[in-house]
């Protein structure tokens, strides 16, 4: 009767200790305002794309309308290996979140012992079989804080994921088009080599019949090896690129080759989308903000410090000194009762991590700002340099025509001897050059499309961040990403 009353008063006391237990100290988590805009400064006169909605989620190069770099990028959330270690460190994130849940929970546990113990007169034996059950509560909101904080930790690695892959996949493509525009001036300089062989032999044959100076002769030379010098400096530059491509997916370069092809490409038209949106899409920004609210809820657990901790345990199990009547009636025994600790003077110890908490918070706020004006800027350069690049490589077309023309009609007044060769290698120098700068501003044209998609975060946005009830789709890509062919 006595035992059932105290095990009454015991639940009964329980109960109201949960009921009351429900308050959290600390600051509630608010998002900071940061400095944004109406509108990107340098989109004003952009061509707007089609709607954002119809444009591909989560493969943003699809827009190139290119089979093989397609299938590069692909490679780079399995097979790349920095991703790779950014997908484990959120596994061990999201778990470490998931620990975090449990303690909210009682724990039961059980064992079972036996002892042999004695003097030189006595022996004695003892038997025991026990469970237990022990369970925090949370009076001051410490464990919901703890889960807190290792949630949006948990979220900020996979915004960390998230931006790894996307840097990743970035590079390749960048990469990916100045080994395709250095195809392009290769064959372009495979050309002009082909050419000056033709006019060395004009030149030669006019030098036989006295009707130019071996100076000529020796000028159409300097020509045709120079340009051979240029082109071998090509090529080990596109290696290097070829090399670079195969380790963002994985394998070694020696193993990897890409075939080289005639330049042919679709130059996206970009939605600029609006300021607002970047703070949903940028995986570095979610990262920024999602590490600012663990830090927020840091603060909380550090507070709960000031508080003691209500432990509440109970035990029940037989111990007997013979085994074969260890679960008999007369052996049964049990315990039940709360513990309270808590500390009474820390010389200013849980004071200090208060303030800890708050100055990591601080910085974070910071970062996250910073982070933010970064990407403003990011996307604003980015604009402006895709704007006038487009204005800059119609002029350089027209350059680039007059400069072919100019030598195509200095060589035939050469052919009639109205000028000397030295005429005829300075206009071809000139075309030339005017073609591989039209080249590379189509390869920085690319380059700058490729960084102002990554700008505005690709296809990602903060949404597919894991949440408490469910997994998000960032934990198949680290499930997927661990799988290294």
């Amino acid at each position: 009767m006595m035992n059932n009353r105290l095990i009454q008063v015991f639940g009964l006391g329980v109960i109201s200790l949960i009921v009351s237990g429900c308050s959290l100290v600390g600051p509630d988590y608010q998002r900071p305002d940061t400095p944004t805009s109406e509108q990107f400064k340098e989109a004003q006169g952009w061509k707007e794309a089609s709607p954002a909605d119809l444009q591909p989620k989560g493969a943003w190069w699809q827009v190139y309308q290119d089979d093989p770099l397609s299938k590069l990028l692909k490679q780079v959330e399995i097979n790349n290996q920095n991703v790779a270690e950014y997908a484990a460190d959120y596994e061990k994130a999201k778990e470490v979140a998931e620990e975090a849940g449990t303690n909210l929970y009682p724990t039961i546990g059980a064992n079972a012992g036996a002892t042999r113990s004695g003097s030189q007169s006595q022996t004695s034996n003892a038997y025991s079989a026990q469970a237990t059950v022990s369970w925090e509560i949370d009076l001051w909101g410490k464990l919901r804080r703890t889960r807190e904080a290792n949630l949006a930790s948990a979220q900020a690695s996979a915004a960390e994921l998230a931006s790894a892959t996307l840097s990743a996949q970035s590079s390749l493509a960048q990469d990916y088009f100045q080994l395709r525009v250095l195809d392009e001036k290769i064959r372009l300089y495979q050309t002009n080599i082909a050419v000056y062989e033709k006019y060395l032999k004009v030149v030669t044959n006019q030098y036989q019949l006295g009707n130019t100076s071996s100076a000529s002769v020796s000028q159409a030379q300097t020509q045709l090896h120079s340009t051979r010098v240029s082109m071998l400096d090509l090529q080990w530059q596109r290696a290097q690129f070829e090399h670079a491509i195969a380790v963002l997916i994985g394998q070694p370069p020696a193993a990897f080759s890409i075939t080289p092809t005639s330049l042919s490409f679709t130059l996206p038209s970009v939605p600029t989308t609006l300021p607002s949106t970047l703070l949903e899409r940028r995986p570095d920004i979610a990262f920024a903000e999602r590490s600012m609210a663990s830090a927020n809820a840091s603060v909380g657990v550090a507070i709960a410090g000031y508080y003691p901790d209500l432990s509440l345990s109970a035990s029940a199990g037989f111990e007997n000194s013979v085994l074969g009547n260890l679960f008999e009636l007369p052996s049964r025994a049990w315990s039940i009762g709360p513990s309270l600790s808590g500390n009474i003077f820390d010389f200013g110890a849980t004071k200090a991590q208060v303030k800890q908490a708050k100055a990591e918070y601080a910085a974070n706020v910071a970062n996250y700002r910073q982070t933010v004006l970064s990407a403003f800027q990011e996307v604003e350069d980015y604009l402006v340099e895709m704007r006038i690049l487009e204005d800059e490589i119609k002029a350089q077309t027209l350059a680039t025509k007059y400069a072919k023309e100019s030598a195509r009609v200095t060589f035939n007044q050469f052919k009639l001897g109205m000028i000397d060769y030295l005429d005829v290698a300075t206009t071809e120098a000139t075309s030339l050059t005017q073609q591989q700068s039209q080249l590379s501003l189509i390869s920085t044209q690319l380059v700058n499309s490729v960084q102002l998609i990554a700008a505005l975060g690709g296809g990602w946005d903060s949404h597919q961040l894991p949440t408490a009830k469910a997994p998000d789709s960032a934990s198949k890509q680290a499930a997927s990403a661990t799988r290294v062919k």
